[in-house]
């Protein structure tokens, strides 16, 4: 897997990512502390209503960066997102009251809803062949979980030494740091691709703002297999929730452990994912995306069973170390379905919407989270842990199963290039062009099986 890191541009984008993460992580540690300076034992609301506004900002301005991504160079779209990330982390020890708070938390979180798709949608282009992209995915799910286990350890080795708001120093070093990697590395220019959109532009003339910041979440409702995405990433939605919001309820409140074990409720999790993560691209060499996703989600839903069971059962000391399990499975399952994704839109999108697609995949995901966090916290703090895994279970089965049915089998496996397929009228393309290439000449146009995407020549799948 590391063989990809010989890629000095992706492996200063790479190492960017990890140091901006750590910085992330660290700000993370220091603003709950900060929250609890300003609120006292309200900190737990303005934790709950910034993290409101952190999938608030993610939904409402990834569309909107999207549809101006292609107007400014890749570079300069991430460097300028870094730069304003640290600008506002360096803000931040000096607040003293909540909405300053939660003004801050708004401009950093826009920033990284600008930062994250452009970079995802980058990293086709610098990688291309699928087999590098695939060793690409599974590094970035490492990083994330590493960043959960490391960021809180770091800050508390560091908080031995220093206040929490010299922590926030490090978030400004780690968003600088990145800004300079990227601009260290010089980024290629978005693939047109063959039969782009661009055609249809210089037919229909230029799109408007609000089309361009929509085109992504179209293609998700348009082509099946985007459609089964969008349910996957409820059903992840509702498990991370029950992980995130609810671990501290079962170690302190269900079990009565100290706080150190919620540590390893969390690192058991990041465990999981990190296994699967690990061992993705050597299998997705032999097996689907469609089939390695869907298991994961439909596994999601075997494991709200089990935690059910835990959460149910009224003692017995089996009941931690079968919940520390629940939660790997957890993890692994999430990764299952999360690590494949960019390589789904990859593949269904054309090469100059790649950026539209992955901002619509941030914002569409990220306001499923913005619907199951409250959901998980609610309704475990006023109908208790039991009612939680049951709705969030039940959403989990919906998703999983709405996922089954959209995703066609015939879209999942590789031989659906190649077998018989839907058919476009002619056009003015080359001998050689994919849409020829071992296709049937019928009377009136092509016809050929390549994978759902909508492009200059499939106006409509």
């Amino acid at each position: 897997m590391l063989s990809v890191l010989r890629n000095r541009t992706y492996r200063n984008l790479f190492t960017a990512q990890v140091v901006a993460l750590t910085g992330t992580g660290l700000a993370t540690v220091a603003l709950s502390l900060l929250a609890y300076d300003i609120a006292g034992a309200g900190a737990g609301e303005v934790l709950g209503t910034a993290l409101a506004i952190k999938m608030g900002a993610y939904v409402l301005i990834a569309p909107a960066i999207g549809a101006v991504a292609d107007r400014l160079p890749r570079r300069t779209l991430l460097v300028g997102a870094d730069l304003i990330r640290a600008a506002v982390a360096l803000c931040l020890p000096f607040v003293g009251q909540v909405w300053q708070v939660y003004v801050l938390i708004f401009l950093l979180q826009s920033a990284s809803a600008a930062f994250t798709p452009t970079f995802q949608a980058a990293i086709p282009d610098v990688l291309p062949k699928e087999r590098d992209y695939t060793q690409a995915l599974s590094l970035s799910r490492l990083a994330y979980d590493l960043e959960s286990l490391f960021s809180p350890a770091l800050a508390g080795l560091l908080l031995t030494v220093m206040t929490y708001n010299w922590l926030f120093t490090g978030t400004v070093v780690g968003f600088i740091g990145s800004a300079v990697l990227v601009v260290s590395v010089a980024l290629p220019k978005p693939a047109t691709g063959l039969g782009s959109s661009s055609s249809a532009k210089s037919r229909s003339g230029p799109a408007s703002v609000y089309a361009k910041a929509t085109a992504g979440s179209r293609l998700f409702f348009r082509l099946p297999q985007l459609r089964a995405l969008l349910a996957l990433n409820m059903a992840v939605a509702a498990a991370s929730a029950l992980v995130t919001v609810n671990s501290v309820v079962y170690v302190r409140s269900v079990f009565g452990l100290s706080a150190g074990s919620l540590s390893l409720a969390l690192g058991a999790y990041g465990a999981g994912s990190m296994a699967v993560a690990l061992a993705l691209p050597r299998i997705l060499d032999r097996v689907s995306d469609r089939a390695v996703m869907l298991r994961g989600a439909l596994l999601l839903v075997l494991v709200f069973a089990g935690v059910g069971v835990i959460t149910a059962s009224a003692g017995g000391s089996w009941r931690w170390p079968a919940l520390l399990a629940a939660w790997a499975v957890f993890g692994a399952a999430c990764s299952m379905v999360l690590t494949p994704t960019g390589r789904v839109i990859r593949r269904s999108a054309p090469p100059r919407e790649r950026t539209a697609a992955f901002a619509a995949q941030f914002s569409l995901s990220h306001a499923c989270w913005l619907l199951t966090y409250p959901l998980a916290g609610w309704l475990g703090g006023r109908a208790g842990l039991v009612w939680a895994v049951v709705a969030l279970g039940g959403i989990a089965l919906v998703a999983a199963v709405t996922a089954v049915r959209l995703w066609p089998v015939r879209e999942g496996t590789a031989a659906a290039a190649v077998e018989p397929g839907r058919a476009h009228g002619t056009a003015p393309v080359a001998p050689d062009h994919l849409h020829v290439v071992n296709t049937a000449s019928l009377p009136t146009c092509w016809q050929h099986g390549n994978r759902p995407v909508l492009d200059g020549l499939h106006a409509h799948y």
